[in-house]
């Protein structure tokens, strides 16, 4: 339990941490909100290495922390209803096996700016928002892209630690 608790704090850490690393760099397409999600570069990992329950933990509480220190309640609330999309549509999509994990990440990009739009047009109650999603689904296929690119170096990465990790200890 202490191992779990651990290595969730850690992963919680690096996603914080390249949060605010994104917010440094000056990255801009032209439509305000589009970023390229760096974070959940630990987000996708750990839906592959970890329990369900632990990856929706870390995704919580890097929002809450990151909106805190970072941000503000809108952002939390954006943030929020973004994460809890965009996992969901990963879970379900992983669980088809017919997705490379950049699959994944594009649908769960995608799936995070809905997510984020479904907030905006509630508060803003209006239809000119409407125009504003297809640069939004582009951007999240784009950043998903990405981030899965990444994601799966890091997953060779890993399977080879594993891989060579077995060979020390004999099995």
């Amino acid at each position: 339990m202490a191992r779990k608790i651990a290595y969730s704090s850690m992963l919680t850490a690096l996603a914080m941490i390249l949060s605010y690393v994104e917010a440094l760099i000056p990255f801009s397409v032209g439509v305000a909100g589009i970023k390229l999600g760096l974070a959940n570069l630990v987000v996708l990992t750990g839906i592959y290495y970890m329990p369900v329950k632990q990856v929706f933990v870390i995704s919580v509480a890097r929002i809450v922390l990151s909106a805190f220190m970072f941000g503000n309640m809108a952002s939390l609330i954006y943030s929020m209803a973004g994460c809890v999309v965009s996992l969901l549509v990963m879970l379900l999509i992983k669980k088809l096996k017919c997705f490379s994990i950049v699959g994944v990440s594009i649908a769960g990009g995608t799936a995070h700016n809905i997510g984020q739009f479904i907030v905006a047009a509630c508060v803003l109650k209006g239809r000119g928002i409407i125009y504003y999603l297809p640069m939004l689904m582009i951007g999240g296929a784009v950043a998903g892209l990405v981030v899965g690119i990444v994601a799966e170096q890091v997953r060779r990465i890993i399977k080879n630690m594993i891989l060579h990790n077995d060979d020390r200890q004999g099995n």
